[in-house]
């Protein structure tokens, strides 16, 4: 999947836990992520991080790092 797919892609996920009650966005954001991806896009998302992550959301950055 192109970069900025997974991006646009798990921001939107996370645009709708980060308004959810209750915090811990980033922990729902990997449940929901370990679910329903793949995990070659799960492993494509975590290297995406490691290289700066450019243009995710704070809780989809904190998401990545806790897969």
């Amino acid at each position: 999947m192109s970069p900025d797919k997974m991006v646009l892609m798990v921001n939107q996920i996370a645009g709708f836990f980060d308004t959810q009650p209750g915090g811990a966005a980033p922990e729902k954001i990997a449940a929901h992520l370990r679910d329903f991806w793949e995990p070659r896009m799960r492993e494509q998302l975590v290297a995406f991080v490691g290289g700066g992550g450019q243009g995710l959301k704070p809780s989809a950055e904190a998401a990545a790092r806790l897969l």
